[in-house]
């Protein structure tokens, strides 16, 4: 009765703290949007009301999914608004909000069509955590490094998005997303209140909401795609040790509704269903002149390999399962889809799965995704492939079976890669091993003390820039352009 009665004083915690909706958006074709939002009580027929103008919200959007698992605090409600043209800035209200006072009106873009060979820009965030007093500030628990703190005054990554709204169409996180898994480290530690293993449920949760309110200044305004990490699996990291008393906890202590991914499936709706994916694990979409990709790195590796993160895997999960019964159901969508891109409309392709395939980190390299994926991305000459799980940032040379394309960035043949797990949460940056690898070519870690994301920007069809940029100032601290010899199709349209 303890977990009940600790869940029940968190959700009126919440109830107290909770400021917005956090109100999410995920693209769903060129012609669609979902809208997601979370309220205290379930909601019969959730409804989006919409328009082209602020004052004239004439459309209604409903359905009856109003979703929670046994410790959320909150239902979690999706609506699809259909029929929209791409390109076009359109004006919304979900209701009912958790202010039901609230009057405010919010704005989104569509996707642009496919084709449309406008440049434009993407942000990327691997790696993300909660910031502030239940993650990363100025202050962390007695092992922390100095450098995994942030300054006073030093602006995190969440605010520099927010900042930075203007420079990019949607903001694609590849995972591991707000590290609600370390309460326990973090009151181990001392940074958070000493609670019971079954209080710790609703520590959990409010961990999460914390991360999901800060977003929402980024989220109600541009599309949020997301992707699985470890940290979004269950309630405890794979394992938490305490050395001081000499004890191991590992992720059966975590409650029903915390493991399995369960408030990672509740919480999004990215668009599988359009691209032939599976849920929020992987699935596809085109974006302008981009074919973008999104991998599960954690489960469904299929082909005779255990996911990192599932039973009898790698990292010692327990109650984590295949999101998909179909074997080899992953590789056999991705072959598809990549064979299925018309490149003379996407001529980009672009991938991301949480884990890298090369790094200057040989514990944070996954071999059984590189075995599973890398043959595929070669074979349909993927350009560019992102990851994170290391909290470093390295850009490394295009390469294919641990070869360099002796191209260079200037029309390789092989996809170039970057990891970029910088973007901070409690406790910071990893170290890279010295020296790197020879395929490094840039590299950032917990000696330079800096957090940041990656900006994309797709200037036509031959040339794509990647940016690490600083979030405390917005300095661009490493700069590259990929050079791909293509012609251009000249019947593309600036739409």
């Amino acid at each position: 009765m303890r977990v009940v009665s600790s869940l029940l004083v968190a959700a009126a915690a919440a109830r107290a703290y909770t400021t917005n909706s956090q109100l999410r958006l995920a693209y769903h074709g060129d012609d669609g949007m979902m809208v997601s939002w979370n309220t205290f009580h379930q909601v019969q027929n959730p409804s989006v009301h919409w328009g082209l103008s602020q004052g004239r919200l004439n459309n209604i959007a409903t359905s009856n999914v109003s979703i929670t698992y046994p410790t959320s605090t909150t239902y979690n409600n999706h609506v699809l608004i259909s029929g929209l043209e791409p390109g076009t800035t359109y004006f919304y209200k979900p209701t009912p909000l958790m202010k039901n006072e609230s009057t405010e009106i919010f704005n989104f873009t569509t996707s642009r069509r496919a084709g449309d060979n406008t440049p434009f820009s993407v942000a990327v965030v691997v790696d993300l955590g909660t910031m502030g007093s239940k993650g990363l500030t100025t202050t962390a628990g007695a092992p922390v490094a100095s450098t995994n703190v942030l300054q006073p005054g030093e602006r995190n990554t969440i605010e520099a998005l927010e900042s930075s709204l203007a420079d990019f169409d949607f903001l694609w996180h590849a995972g591991d997303i707000a590290y609600a898994d370390y309460w326990l480290k973090e009151e181990i530690q001392g940074f958070l209140p000493n609670t019971t293993i079954e209080e710790g449920a609703a520590v959990y949760e409010s961990i999460l909401n914390e991360f999901y309110d800060d977003m929402m200044g980024i989220t109600a305004s541009k599309p949020y795609m997301v992707g699985p990490g470890n940290h979004e699996a269950n309630c405890d990291n794979g394992g938490t040790k305490d050395k001081a008393h000499n004890i191991a906890y590992d992720s059966s202590i975590c409650m029903v509704g915390q493991t399995n991914f369960t408030g990672f499936k509740n919480h999004f709706r990215m668009p599988s269903d359009v691209s032939g994916g599976t849920g929020n694990f992987w699935y596809s979409f085109d974006h302008g002149m981009v074919h973008f990709v999104q991998l599960d790195t954690e489960t469904d590796l299929g082909h005779g390999f255990i996911g990192p993160v599932e039973d009898g895997g790698s990292e010692g999960f327990f109650d984590v399962e295949p999101v998909n019964a179909t074997m080899n159901a992953q590789t056999t969508w991705l072959e598809a889809d990549l064979a299925a891109v018309d490149r003379s409309k996407t001529p980009w392709v672009i991938v991301a799965g949480h884990r890298p395939l090369y790094l200057s980190d040989s514990g944070a390299i996954c071999p059984e995704c590189k075995d599973v994926f890398e043959p595929l991305l070669i074979k349909y000459k993927v350009d560019l492939v992102l990851s994170g799980h290391s909290h470093v940032y390295e850009r490394q040379a295009p390469l294919a079976e641990g070869k360099e394309d002796p191209n260079g960035l200037e029309n390789p043949t092989f996809p170039w890669y970057v990891t970029n797990g910088a973007a901070g949460h409690y406790d910071g940056l990893d170290e890279l091993q010295s020296p790197r690898q020879p395929y490094s070519r840039f590299a950032l870690d917990t000696f330079n003390a800096t957090y940041g994301w990656s900006r994309l920007t797709f200037h036509n069809c031959t040339h794509l820039t990647h940016e690490f940029v600083a979030s405390k100032n917005g300095t661009v601290l490493d700069s590259a352009t990929l050079f791909k010899a293509r012609t251009c199709d000249q019947g593309s349209k600036h739409y």
